[in-house]
């Protein structure tokens, strides 16, 4: 198996850690690192940056300074893995504003002087989506048809090139005992030694 360049991004708002997307992107990171893969991390919770408030920033305003290494090892990764938690339907705020700040236009995709939105400047990359939830991933999944994950793989991955993308829907979180946390975890480090 080729070795590949991996950044993982933990999407969870909470920067004191401890939560169950913070022990999956672990073992990811793991399972990973024991394949010999090159891994790098960016926690959001982590990062300062302040939120986009107009087109004029996003089309113009400087990238902050504290996402500057971020986008730099977006550039670098050739696989993407987010974590993130289920929360009121989406992923965190944060997240959101964080993939706003980073995925801007010239960077991301055309700015209107390269050509605009049709040229996708992320092409190449591959992506997994691994969302923990209260809920059961098939009434996620089937009753609410995982609108938000699919938006973030259409509307944001997809929008700049970065395909395929792959999910892993964990549910139930809070009620999982340490036998059915133990199946996710090992999970995780399978897929972070696949590189996948």
């Amino acid at each position: 198996m080729a070795v590949r360049r991996i950044l993982i991004v933990q999407g969870h708002p909470d920067p004191a850690g401890g939560h169950f997307c913070h022990a999956l992107a672990a073992r990811y990171a793991e399972g990973a690192a024991r394949a010999s893969h090159e891994v790098r991390i960016a926690d959001v919770a982590r990062l300062d940056f302040p939120l986009l408030r107009s087109k004029k920033e996003w089309d113009a305003a400087p990238l902050p300074p504290g996402l500057a290494e971020a986008q730099r090892d977006i550039a670098w990764a050739a696989h993407l893995v987010f974590f993130f938690p289920l929360w009121l339907g989406d992923m965190p705020a944060l997240l959101k504003g964080f993939l706003e700040q980073v995925a801007r236009p010239g960077f991301a995709f055309g700015s209107a002087a390269e050509g605009g939105l049709g040229k996708k400047k992320l092409g190449g990359r591959s992506a997994r989506v691994v969302v923990t939830m209260g809920m059961p991933a098939l009434v996620y999944r089937w009753y609410f048809l995982a609108h938000s994950v699919k938006s973030l793989e259409r509307n944001i991955l997809g929008f700049v090139g970065i395909a395929p993308v792959h999910r892993s829907l964990v549910g139930m979180i809070e009620a999982a005992d340490g036998v059915r946390r133990g199946k996710w975890l090992a999970e995780m480090q399978r897929l972070g030694e696949r590189g996948a």
